[in-house]
């Protein structure tokens, strides 16, 4: 009996399980539909462009000044006054600073006065020698002790004036290294003094290039502290070997530098042109991905589901200023330009340019 009555709710169970199934399942068949892709990702985009580039070599240097010098003293002493300002111009000749020179002045006195005393016995000398009183030898020694104290007191002036130190030439001071009352030892910094107009820069090249070098080719100088500033110079020295340990040479160009803009220890990209303007196709660097494998790029195709990519292998030339030579995309080829990284063959994209980009920022380098 009680088996009856449990199969009878067993039945019970199992009819109301069935009913939910077929009530649940005409609600879940509903829902079904085509499977989704991913969304289009969002990228910016560029176009292959034809530009004037005139063939250059590129190397990185450094300014460096004309003439440039740590101010120093050739004597010891005390600093009894600085002329000078820090950061101001100065001229050739300029007192900069004076040491004191009390002790050396009265020293000074006491030799000019045996000087005096020594003119007055050599002239009373030279009056009786031509009277023939005095022998030869008398009055060659009154001369010598006449010339030996003159002798001192010149040495004993130039003591004194090298307590004034001078700008050996016109130049821009720098930050003073000392201070009043300050005792300095012979060959002690006082301040740094440059030339700034013109200013140097220093560059190397590799060995192979020496024939493509000559003085007064023109070079543009870029740097990282006056960003999108170019300034152009010419060559002026090339060094007369090549470094054996790194077979390049050393070159040396000019700039004008009125403006004082340009300052000594300035990392520099130079470019030295060394021909005519020519037309190249170039891309920002940032829309090319860079591989060990090859080089490429995602051209833009329009389609029936709209935009899409297809990875492009490019054959990439010199770079400038952020902008590469392709040489197998034609001119006006649209291609991504930044978001390459989440991309893949044929994937969807959607193109934003709101945001303005600067090649020479974004070079990837």
């Amino acid at each position: 009996m009680q088996n009856r009555m449990l199969f009878r709710h067993l039945a019970v169970v199992l009819l109301v399980f069935g009913a939910g199934l077929i009530a649940i399942q005409p609600a879940t068949s509903e829902q079904k539909g085509p499977p989704k892709g991913p969304p289009p990702s969002v990228v910016s985009a560029t176009s292959v462009t034809a530009e004037q580039w005139r063939p250059s070599l590129t190397a990185v240097g450094s300014l460096v000044a004309i003439n440039g010098i740590h101010v120093s003293t050739e004597v010891s002493g005390i600093i009894s006054e600085i002329v000078f300002t820090s950061g101001k111009p100065v001229s050739k000749g300029d007192v900069l600073v004076r040491l004191d020179d009390s002790v050396d002045v009265a020293a000074l006195e006491a030799l000019l006065a045996e000087r005096r005393l020594q003119k007055v016995q050599f002239d009373r000398a030279s009056g009786l020698f031509k009277k023939r009183v005095f022998s030869k030898s008398e009055y060659d020694e009154a001369k010598a002790r006449y010339d030996a104290a003159s002798a001192r007191v010149r040495q004993q002036q130039a003591i004194i004036k090298r307590k004034v130190i001078r700008a050996p030439f016109s130049g821009l001071a720098g930050i003073s290294q000392v201070n009043l009352g300050q005792y300095l030892d012979a060959g002690d910094n006082i301040v740094s003094l440059q030339t700034l107009d013109p200013i140097y820069v220093d560059y190397s090249l590799p060995e192979r290039h020496l024939t493509k070098i000559k003085s007064g080719q023109t070079v543009n100088v870029s740097l990282d502290a006056l960003p999108g500033k170019i300034f152009s110079g010419q060559v002026t020295a090339i060094n007369s070997g090549v470094d054996t340990g790194t077979r390049t040479m050393k070159i040396r160009a000019t700039l004008p530098n009125s403006e004082e803009m340009l300052r000594p220890g300035m990392f520099a990209e130079v470019n030295t042109i060394i021909g005519d303007a020519q037309t190249v196709l170039t891309l920002p660097r940032t829309a090319i991905s860079f591989n060990t494998y090859g080089n490429s790029v995602f051209v833009i195709n329009e389609t029936d589901k709209g935009l899409t990519v297809k990875r492009t292998p490019v054959t990439t030339g010199e770079s400038r200023q952020g902008r590469v030579i392709i040489n197998n995309l034609p001119v006006e080829t649209k291609v991504v330009r930044t978001g390459l990284v989440k991309l893949r063959e044929g994937a969807p994209i959607k193109i934003d340019n709101q945001v303005k980009l600067d090649d020479k920022g974004l070079n990837g380098e």
